[in-house]
């Protein structure tokens, strides 16, 4: 068997591809305080995202880096979506019974 190879480079092996690429940049999401109205970008370990039965359980939440406020915001599909992409923290809420 020959060394692993890319689909794109034939003859290429694995560790030659990745050869020149340098540090992936880490994701980072903007954002807003209701309290001082600062605009910031966090990055996802700052951010927890709760996902509750319906939308109105369904949020995400920060310390805000200027004030030090508790940032609660609802986050809708597309908002879940880009988290969970980005690497955001996930805690799915399950209903007591």
């Amino acid at each position: 068997m020959s060394e692993s190879t890319t689909s794109e480079a034939p003859g290429m092996s694995v560790a030659a591809a990745f050869a020149g690429m340098r540090s992936v940049a880490p994701v980072v999401f903007r954002a807003g305080c209701p309290e001082c109205r600062g605009h910031f970008e966090l990055a996802a370990p700052a951010l927890r995202l709760a996902i509750g039965a319906t939308s109105r359980t369904t949020f995400y939440s920060f310390t805000c880096p200027e004030c030090g406020a508790a940032v609660r915001k609802p986050a809708g599909e597309r908002i879940v979506e880009l988290l969970t992409g980005g690497g955001v923290r996930t805690l799915r809420l399950t209903p007591t019974v």
